[in-house]
């Protein structure tokens, strides 16, 4: 198997309410790649949080006592640290001015996911989007609209690793793609079933787009062109979520949270 990463360029910065799967439409057509059937677009998270407006005007901020005296302790911005706790559901972990907790669809990342870097305007910040999920899957139905070809979607951000150091993109949202590739059941080049082998190919997916994408580059969106998931792998668990859900441990699984 053969597999392409094509960044696409041209996709201007987007600001809150903007069309986002037409400007991407817009920006592969121009790019004179085309969209072909079974490919997968790999999209920042960036970009998908302004297009919906997950943009916060930190001076609109009001900070809580807890959020300030921890700020003090560990020279943060008390209306960061705000809306960090705003947008967890549970602390992880505070410790030496790291702030590591879960959100509401279950990410466990340092600060909610909350990113100063290339904001629309200075003195913003953007929030993940509420639901990546469905942020994929409505990228996915306007780019069928748009280009007449039914693309996977994976929606991308960059966390850090228990126990590696290093940032990697890890996959958010997942539309028309098994984010698992289940391979328990199959067996290895000696024959041994393998029992607990279950291959996360969204985030291998992010990871590959992301050797493209840059920081400061500008370059948001890039076609993986040529995976191909074998045809009949192992059924995944019945009940097991869906979409970029289907990849965060299950708690009772975790023996780290």
């Amino acid at each position: 198997m053969a597999i392409l990463l094509l960044p696409i360029p041209g996709l201007p910065r987007i600001a809150p309410g903007d069309d986002l799967a037409r400007l991407l439409a817009s920006a592969i057509a121009d790019s004179r790649m085309g969209a072909k059937p079974d490919d997968v677009l790999v999209v920042c998270q960036k970009v998908v949080s302004k297009a919906e407006g997950r943009v916060v005007d930190l001076a609109t901020v009001e900070p809580s006592e807890f959020a300030r005296a921890w700020a003090r302790t560990h020279d943060k911005d008390a209306r960061v640290v705000e809306l960090v706790l705003r947008e967890s559901s549970r602390i992880v972990r505070m410790d030496a001015g790291h702030l590591i907790v879960e959100t509401g669809p279950g990410w466990v990342c340092a600060n909610a996911g909350i990113d100063e870097s290339n904001a629309v305007q200075d003195g913003q910040v953007t929030l993940l989007p509420r639901d990546p999920d469905a942020s994929a899957e409505g990228l996915r139905t306007e780019l069928r609209s748009h280009l007449g070809v039914d693309l996977g979607i994976v929606i991308t951000d960059t966390f850090g690793r228990p126990w590696r150091e290093g940032q990697v993109e890890f996959a958010l949202g997942v539309a028309g793609i098994e984010p698992l590739l289940d391979l328990r059941g199959t067996r290895d080049l000696n024959g041994h079933e393998l029992r607990v082998t279950v291959i996360g190919v969204a985030d291998e997916l992010a990871c590959a787009a992301g050797l493209v994408m840059g920081k400061a580059e500008g370059v948001a969106a890039v076609i993986v062109r040529g995976y191909r998931p074998p045809t009949a792998p192992a059924a995944l668990d019945a009940d097991r979520p869906r979409g970029g859900r289907a990849l965060i441990r299950r708690r009772e699984n975790d023996l780290f949270r």
